[in-house]
This record gives C-alpha cells, sequence and structure tokens, in this order.
C-alpha cells in the first residue's frame, strides 16, 4: 500500500483552495491535506467547506508558524500574497522538522530576498522546494518544449509571447494592486513568461528593454487613500547570452482575445507556435514552407483536473509528488534558480520601464549596482 504523503496549505485564497481543489483530484495516488494556516477568516471558511465536500478533515490554524509546530504535514503549499513569501520560506527552512515545499510564483519580490532563501535552501539537504512556475506544463507550451528540445526547429533564435487577457482579478485586501507587495506586473504575471523564454533559447538573459505604463486598468480604485500602481500592458525585449532574443507583449485590458497566451519560437531551420486556451500547437521548417506546416490538438490524458490554468497545476503537482516520493534522487523539475531568474528578469524590466533605458541582469543580481541605479 502506498503511504500517504500529508499535505499543508500556507495560504488558501484563490490560489491555495485552487491547490487544495487540484490535490483532492491526487487522492487516489496517496495524497491528503491535512492542514490548512492562513489568517483571514473568511479564507479559512472556504477552504474549511471546500475540504468538508471532500471528506478531508482539516487542522485549520491563523499562522504559518502554529502550522510547523504542529508536525501534521510533510509538504506545504506556499499560496500567500507575494511579499510574505520570504519571511514563510525562511521559517520554513530553518524549522527543525524538514517539509518539502511548492511556493507559488514569484519566489519572491526582489533579487535579494531570492538569493537569501536560495543560500539558506543549501543547508536543507533533507528538503525539495519547487517553484510554482507551471506554464511549463500546460500541454500546447509542453508539446511545443517537446518539439524545440528535440531540434525540430534547429538553433532558436526568437521567441515571442503575447498574452492579451483580462485584468487583475480582486484579492484579499487588495494587496495585488500595488508594486510593493507584487514586485510590480513583470515580475508577478510575467515571470511564468521568461521562465519560458529560458527554457525555449537555453540560455541565459543579460539585458533586458522594456516600455510600458497604466494606462486603463484599475487608475478609479482607492485603498486606504492609495491609489494602484501596477503597469497594466508593457512591450519587454530580452537579450540571452547566445545571441538569442525574446519579447513579452502583455496587455491587461484585451478580454476580446480568442487566446490568452501566444507563443511563437523560431529557429534557424523552423517555426513553432502554441495557443493557449485553443491548445494548439503548429509547427514547420523553412524547407517546406507554409505547406509543410502540421497543425495538432495538444492534450495530456493524465490531467484529472483543468482547473484556472488548463491541468498545468495538476500536472505539476504529479510530478513535485513523484520528487517527494523519490526521497531525494529527483530534483524539483522547476528549482530556485529558475525562480531566481525569473524574478530578475522581471525586476530588470520594471526598472527599465522606470529609468527609461536599458537594464543588465547584472546590475539587479548584485546590489550594490543597483542601488546605485536609483541613487
Amino acid at each position: 500500500m502506498v503511504a500517504i504523503v500529508k499535505y499543508g496549505i500556507i495560504g488558501v485564497g484563490m490560489m491555495g483552495r485552487e491547490h487544495l481543489i487540484n490535490l483532492y483530484h491526487l487522492k487516489s495516488d496517496g495524497v491528503a491535506v491535512v492542514c490548512i494556516a492562513d489568517p483571514h477568516l473568511p479564507s479559512q471558511k472556504y477552504a474549511q467547506k471546500l475540504a468538508e465536500s471532500f471528506d478531508w478533515p482539516l487542522q485549520v490554524f491563523a499562522g504559518h508558524k502554529q502550522l510547523l509546530e504542529s508536525g501534521l504535514c510533510d509538504v506545504v503549499v506556499v499560496s500567500t500574497p507575494n511579499m510574505t513569501h520570504y519571511e514563510i520560506l525562511m521559517d520554513i527552512i530553518n524549522h527543525p522538522k524538514p517539509h518539502h515545499v511548492l511556493v507559488e510564483k514569484p519566489l519572491c519580490t526582489n533579487v535579494s530576498d531570492c538569493k537569501k532563501v536560495i543560500n539558506a535552501a543549501k543547508t536543507r539537504s533533507d528538503m525539495l522546494v519547487q517553484v510554482g512556475l507551471e506554464y511549463r506544463y500546460m500541454p500546447p507550451v509542453a508539446k511545443l518544449i517537446d518539439i524545440v528540445k528535440g531540434g525540430a526547429l534547429g538553433q532558436v533564435k526568437m521567441v515571442a509571447i503575447r498574452e492579451h487577457r483580462f485584468p487583475f482579478l480582486v484579492k484579499v485586501d487588495n494587496w495585488n494592486r500595488f508594486n510593493c507587495n507584487t514586485g510590480g506586473t513583470l515580475v508577478e504575471k510575467c515571470c511564468h513568461f521568461f521562465d519560458l523564454m529560458r527554457l525555449f533559447i537555453g540560455a541565459n538573459p543579460v539585458r533586458i528593454m522594456a516600455s510600458g505604463a497604466m494606462d486603463l486598468n484599475h487608475k478609479d480604485e482607492v485603498y486606504d487613500g492609495r491609489v494602484p500602481d501596477i503597469i497594466d500592458n508593457a512591450y519587454v525585449i530580452v537579450e540571452f547570452d547566445n545571441g538569442s532574443r525574446g519579447m513579452l507583449d502583455l496587455c491587461m485590458f484585451a478580454e476580446g482575445s480568442k487566446n490568452e497566451q501566444e507563443i511563437s519560437v523560431v529557429g534557424d531551420i523552423g517555426k513553432g507556435e502554441a495557443l493557449v486556451p485553443e491548445s494548439i500547437v503548429r509547427w514547420g521548417t523553412r524547407a517546406e514552407g507554409r505547406n509543410g506546416v502540421q497543425t495538432i490538438l495538444a492534450e495530456d490524458k493524465r490531467i484529472k483536473y483543468d482547473g484556472l490554468h488548463h491541468g498545468s497545476s495538476y500536472l505539476e503537482h504529479l510530478q513535485f509528488l513523484s520528487a517527494v516520493r523519490a526521497r531525494g534522487e529527483q530534483a524539483p523539475a522547476v528549482g530556485l534558480h529558475d525562480g531566481l531568474v525569473s524574478v530578475a528578469i522581471g525586476v530588470a524590466a520594471q526598472l527599465s520601464i522606470q529609468k527609461g533605458r536599458s537594464v543588465t541582469i547584472e546590475e539587479v543580481m548584485h546590489e550594490q549596482l543597483l542601488q546605485s541605479t536609483k541613487s
């Protein structure tokens, strides 16, 4: 009989409850959510009601420290507001009892905190920490990754990612309306896309140029006397150390889009693209031209629950569960370094908009250089 892996969820707002539902669909794989922590009473009650419908009795805590002290769980999912990730992760890493961790993106809201978490985690060989950059697992994206890694497009030269979507959703206490809490839109939302660029290109970012603004969304909102300051549209160009380039086209007032994400990867011998949520993948070569383009509907039969991210969160949990059960023999698919670089590109893009110039990754990776740019 498979041993039950016991989960705790820290933060049971919208994403925390989404994780709860995903984990319920892994119940037959030997998963149980046994405890949650959240200071927000309405979120607690929503999560309890959900768990009751799954016949999962939950121990409820007001804070993450009480959950850790309880010793009830083996794995924790951190799905709290971005600005709380650093403190919570450090408390988990420094706790005597080891807990494997799946932390929602972004890893932290700034590079300095990401690096401190990485350094602390190096002292805990008894723990796995995975970053929730689950867009990798969306079936059309995963298929395009396979095509690229299989060499069908040759050496990747350009990656263009368009996300045209709806505005940011309402979150508890409207925390996601302010850069100081989120790290900025290009950290909070777009770390997913910077992670995909690195994955497709297989190289390291060196320089970022961005233009963006807050043009339409949230301008008429006021919270405790403050007007939101998060941008709602941007263009971002990322240059990589192998000469390749990535481009992000973000618009968060484009509800009239058929696809939320359109990803294009062009190599020296061919081109591929993935469309979400249509789940269509197309690819072809320069030699065969338009008539040689193949089109498929990308599916993954393992998915038992589509949820908010087209089944990618379910596949993320499936992979992380496998790593947990491998007892140190299998590394997390998305490590802390991946989380750091995805944040660093977002930070550099935000700074590029603020300063009106290009920004190097070296600047944001080295705190003294970054401080000198702010003076």
